[in-house]
């Protein structure tokens, strides 16, 4: 069934020894089963499967590493994209091309070289591509936008097999969709994306017992009320198996250290502070997240405030079974200008949940009750049992369905949040 004409890429079927670890998600959580596995080594790999599917009524759901995954892709033949991994810096012009399986982590190694930065997220292993697809919030988005924002041209796939250089001139309709409308419309191969300077960058973490964490709440409030647009903080409340409840300001800032290396001097003294300078590419190191495949459960809101209800509803009591509750402070460029489908941020801050298990969820549910909330969420933060309706407004999700019927009639791709 699967014999796939000039594949030089690989296949997995159910029975193949390797097949269970290849159709594995990042999220162990989600137990995926695709009736296929293929990882392509180019794009002319990604052609001939298209063709493929086509010829035999399947579906594709595109995948760097599986990041974001749903039950969506089951029954679906699941495309690898990670062997797609070609970087190229134009120091001069301040672009990237790059593939459309490299990873956030070796786009800032490549770019750090130049002394210039990408949008990288708090985790470096996600796909570039996979980020900029659902819009992408980045440490620098105060600074610089979505990462979609910063996209300019996407090499795809289409769903009639057929590669296409997509920018706004040549095809506005897929290109305005491809910049944070998901994976629904075709499989991207490649991208070109705007880089920025990054001379000077100072970030880490700042680490209190919970016993603080009134104390440090009121600095963050205080700090993210004035904050320059190349300042960021998020909070976190933590609590790791094993360990004692934490609360912790996560920062980075582009530009000159002394500006901000006394931000937080008049908090009691911390249990730790790893801020320094440092290069883009060690930017992961903030948060620290895992980078080995993990099982667990994510839940997300958008504060319209910041106001006590927040305070008091976070702080009330331990946050166990979750892991974490996270709060980020968006505003700046993120809420300016923007011609995609997510459109401009107006939400100041942003409420992220995770923990290990389904138990996870009452939590998550009674943590957000009574919170100000707007009701909608950036697409890269949808939970498993939501839709690309709780992304976008109603006038862009019509558009979006109206591209994808019109560039991909036979849903020959499903992403992990279909737009239909």
């Amino acid at each position: 069934m699967f014999s796939i004409q000039n594949l030089r890429g690989r296949v997995w079927l159910p029975g193949d020894p390797m097949f269970d670890d290849n159709r594995q998600p990042w999220n162990r959580a989600v137990d995926q089963t695709p009736v296929a596995v293929v990882e392509a080594a180019d794009a002319d790999d990604v052609s001939h499967l298209v063709h493929f599917a086509r010829r035999n009524d399947l579906a594709i759901s595109p995948q760097p590493n599986g990041h974001g995954a749903t039950s969506h892709t089951n029954g679906t033949i699941l495309l690898r994209t990670g062997r797609l991994d070609a970087i190229d810096i134009n120091p001069v012009t301040h672009r990237a091309r790059i593939g459309g399986g490299v990873s956030s982590g070796l786009l800032q190694s490549a770019a750090a070289r130049h002394d210039l930065t990408g949008l990288p997220g708090s985790s470096p292993i996600v796909s570039v591509a996979g980020v900029a697809l659902g819009g992408g919030l980045s440490w620098f988005a105060r600074a610089h936008g979505w990462v979609a924002d910063a996209v300019v041209a996407f090499d795809v796939v289409d769903a009639d097999g057929r590669q296409c250089h997509v920018t706004a001139d040549d095809d506005p309709d897929l290109f305005w969709a491809l910049r944070g409308g998901g994976g629904d419309f075709a499989v991207v191969t490649g991208l070109e994306l705007a880089l920025h300077p990054a001379p000077d960058l100072y970030g880490g973490r700042v680490l209190w017992g919970a016993e603080h964490a009134a104390e440090v709440f009121e600095a963050f409030r205080t700090v993210t009320a004035g904050a320059p647009d190349e300042l960021t903080v998020w909070l976190d409340l933590l609590h790791f198996p094993g360990a004692e409840p934490m609360v912790a300001l996560d920062t980075t800032y582009l530009g000159d250290p002394a500006e901000v290396r006394d931000l937080f001097c008049e908090l009691p003294t911390p249990l730790s502070d790893s801020r320094r300078v440092m290069s883009v590419d060690e930017l992961g190191s903030i948060t620290a997240e895992p980078t080995e495949p993990t099982a667990g459960v994510s839940h997300a809101e958008l504060l319209t405030a910041l106001d006590d209800r927040v305070v008091k509803g976070l702080l009330a009591e331990p946050i166990a079974p979750l892991l974490s509750v996270q709060v980020r402070h968006l505003g700046g460029a993120i809420a300016g200008p923007s011609d995609s489908p997510h459109g401009p941020l107006t939400e100041p801050y942003a409420l992220y949940l995770f923990g290990l298990t389904d138990e996870s969820t009452a939590k998550q549910r009674e943590l957000v009750a009574g919170l100000p909330i707007s009701g909608r969420k950036p697409y890269t933060f949808l939970g498993r049992a939501e839709t690309a309706a709780d992304a976008f407004a109603p006038g862009k999700l019509a558009r979006l369905r109206e591209i994808k019927q019109h560039r991909d009639p036979t849903n020959v791709f499903r992403s992990n949040f279909p737009v239909n």
